[in-house]
Formats: structure tokens, sequence, C-alpha cells
């Protein structure tokens, strides 16, 4: 934005939109701690996971109201909305797989190979294609994943292939979100992905070994579920006020308060070779982002 002039409604929008994004990613970290300290607490992943969208069920209900304007809420394609709830699902299931033997610092930081994959998948799956200068930064940006998970024999952690499986998965909620958008309100999404989800997991409830946590562990819980659906909804806020290519960057904050909290809460401090990968991640997005802008700036 260096040298670029805004009038003055312009520019608090832009910094109301940055502000959004920098607390989703401050409660985006929240819902990873807080998960962790769940299963490290005895709470089994599938309860985890089930308490994280019931909970956000309910907060994103009180907050939304959609009986107020139920119109807004009936979705035209429920299998596509149905498809991008399994993706946020499967997303969150190997994330908090991942968390459980990984750093936060480590498991955010592959994470952040999402934005390449959709930048590789837009192409064939909506259309977008990437030119020469963003497969380059995509090449970049898993050569990145490599310094971060280290795969050599006696380095190697299983829970890393957890995490890349959380970014493919997320990728393709990104792209499945991407299709919606035409036709479906963000609310709409916001409350389909945490019902199909809670829907989905609680048969399987019973059948499971459930425990009942203790005070610490619900608040966790509670934590979790109400950080995930209010980060999604300062994400809404933010992309109303202000377009991704300014407001992409600041997401990469997130790796900040997951080295801060992992260190406050588990005692973990993240290696030189994860901020090194994080560094080389976060570099090859934001030159995606840069030359995504050049290409519209074309005439």
């Amino acid at each position: 934005m260096a040298g670029e002039t805004f009038p003055g409604g312009e520019l608090g929008d832009r910094l109301r939109g940055i502000a959004s994004i920098c607390v989703a990613a401050a409660l985006f970290a929240c819902v990873d701690s807080s998960s962790k300290f769940a299963t490290h607490a005895g709470v089994p992943t599938l309860e985890v996971v089930w308490a994280r969208y019931a909970i956000s069920l309910v907060v994103a209900a009180l907050v939304l109201r959609p009986w107020r304007r139920p119109a807004d809420y009936i979705t035209r394609r429920p299998m596509w909305q149905a498809l991008r709830a399994v993706f946020l699902l499967m997303s969150t299931v190997f994330s908090f797989i991942a968390i459980q033997h990984l750093q936060l610092s480590e498991s955010t930081a592959i994470s952040f190979v999402s934005p390449l994959v959709v930048t590789a998948l837009a192409g064939p799956v909506l259309g977008e294609w990437a030119g020469i200068h963003r497969w380059a930064a995509i090449v970049v940006g898993f050569i990145g994943v490599l310094i971060v998970v280290h795969p050599t024999p006696g380095d190697f952690n299983p829970a890393v292939l957890a995490a890349i499986g959380n970014a493919l998965a997320y990728s393709a909620y990104v792209l499945a979100t991407r299709f919606l958008s035409t036709t479906e309100t963000p609310g709409a999404m916001l409350i389909y992905g945490s019902l199909v989800a809670t829907v989905a997991l609680t048969p399987a409830l019973p059948a499971s070994h459930l425990v009942m946590p203790g005070w610490s562990a619900t608040l966790a819980l509670v934590i979790c579920g109400a950080a995930g659906a209010i980060s999604h909804l300062f994400i809404i806020l933010g992309y109303r006020h202000a377009p991704t290519p300014v407001l992409a960057p600041f997401s990469y904050t997130q790796i900040l308060w997951a080295a801060a909290l992992g260190y406050l809460v588990f005692g973990d401090l993240p290696t030189l070779t994860t901020l090194i990968g994080a560094a080389v991640i976060i570099a090859s997005g934001l030159y995606i982002l840069y030359r995504h802008r050049v290409r519209r700036a074309r005439p």
C-alpha cells in the first residue's frame, strides 16, 4: 500500500478490516491452544471436535439470530453446503490430531500452505489459472514446508501428515466457499458449517469413550467453540471493509499468537527450522498476493 492515498472513509474501512482479521487470527490460535489443552486433559478428540462445533453453532445462532430473516439462510445448493462443511470438519479433525503431537507454531506454519494449494487448484476447479511467477512461489512455499517438517528418518514426526491433511482439507473448504459465495450469504455458510458437523458427529458420541471433563477442560472446550464461531464472524466483518489483497497478509499474524500461546500454555519454544520454514511459506504467500494484484492492475 506504500505510495497510495485513500479518502478518510476508505482508509478507516481498511483499518477496521485489518483489525478484524488480526482479531480472527488471534482467535484461531485460541481454538488450537484450547483444543490441545482439552485433549491433554484427557478429553477424546471426537468429543473435543463435537464440542467445538456444537458450541460454535449455539454462539453463531445467538449472534446472527437466523429466525429473524429465515430467507437468508435457505440454501440454494444444499449438497455443496454439506460438502463444504465436510471439508471443514475434516480440516478440524486433522488439525486437532496434529496439535496433540506438534508445537502450535509447527502446526500453524504447515497450515499456511493452504493459500499455495488453493492457488494451484484454482485453475482446474475454478478456472483461475496461475502463471509462471505464482507457480514458482508455490514451489518455494512447499520447500518452506519441508524446512518445517525436516523429513529425515530420525526426526520425522508422523503427526506432520495430519497437519498436511489439515492444510489440504482446508484448501478444499476455501475453494468450496468461493464457489458458494455467489449464491449463499456468509451467515448461512457459518451456520451450515457448524450444523452439519454437529449433526454428523452426534450419533458417533455414544459409541466413543466419553469422559466428563474437569472445570479447566470444560472452560477450554467453551473457549474453543466460542472462539471458532467468533473468529469466522470477524473474518466476515473484515472482508466487508477491505479487499483480500489488503487483508490476507495479516492472517499470518496467527503464527505469532500460536508461538506465544504455545510458550505460555505448554512451555514450547518454536525451533529455528520452524521459524525459517514459516518465513519462507509466508513470503511465498505474500508474493502470490503481489502477483495477483499486478495481474489485476493490467489493462
